[in-house]
């Protein structure tokens, strides 16, 4: 009897690191992080204390660029969070007078490049413990896209122009410049961008100085197509690590 024809497998798109006490890691676990801009608030302090009071996860902060304009970083493991717990706050007393600035709301998530010694470190707790660092208040959160050409060139090609772009992130880290948030927003982002950025630290420069440094790379001055708007901020509230 003949064998019955098979269809595709399914793929596997699970978070792939590095070896770990001689296994593999895998996970199907992200952090998903959203940023939303508003304007219209003369005072933050009741809006930090509505986001205290509903123990949401995430970082209020003040704009720089608009007096009267905040920004709130939210995230969870769980996207089902955004909906069931921070809309009902962004729908209550403070929040809903509001007025949204959409050209600047992000959503992403955590993932792996294939080498991480730690995998749940770099999906699940560095991204947290970045944001809500009391040290580190400035930030700077921006989206971007690739262009097509990128896409295209050989997976040797491709490391050799992220490893450019690493470096200079690594050596910001090094010297407490800056530290990076990374996430991938492939599909989640209404003006089809690829990623978002978060930039973190506890003077503002050091954020303009990287972002200027990375001009330079082959990945910025090359291949890619759009880049921000960006939203550069202070917190004036962070949840409890």
């Amino acid at each position: 009897m003949a064998e019955p024809r098979r269809g595709p497998e399914p793929p596997d798109i699970s978070e792939k690191g590095g070896m770990k006490d001689g296994q593999p890691q895998r996970s199907d676990q992200r952090l998903f992080m959203q940023f939303m801009a508003l304007g219209g608030c003369a005072d933050a302090g009741p809006l930090a204390d509505a986001l205290a009071r509903a123990k949401i996860s995430g970082v209020l902060y003040e704009d720089v660029n608009d007096p009267r304009g905040i920004g709130l970083l939210t995230f969870s493991d769980d996207p089902d969070f955004f909906l069931d717990r921070v809309r009902p706050v962004l729908n209550g007393s403070g929040f809903s007078t509001l007025i949204q600035k959409p050209e600047y709301t992000m959503l992403g998530r955590t993932y792996a490049i294939g080498y991480e010694p730690d995998l749940a470190e770099v999906l699940l707790h560095r991204p947290r413990r970045t944001v809500l660092n009391p040290l580190w208040k400035w930030g700077v959160w921006y989206p971007l896209r690739r262009s097509g050409k990128f896409a295209q060139l050989p997976a040797d090609e491709q490391r050799v122009i992220l490893a450019e772009h690493g470096a200079i992130g690594m050596s910001f880290g090094v010297g407490d410049y800056a530290h990076d948030i990374r996430l991938a927003c492939h599909g989640l982002d209404k003006s089809d961008n690829d990623f978002v950025v978060g930039l973190i630290g506890k003077d503002l420069y050091p954020l303009s100085a990287i972002v200027q440094t990375m001009r330079k790379t082959q990945q910025t001055s090359l291949y890619l197509e759009r880049l921000g708007p960006f939203f550069i901020g202070r917190a004036v509230w962070q949840a409890p690590e």
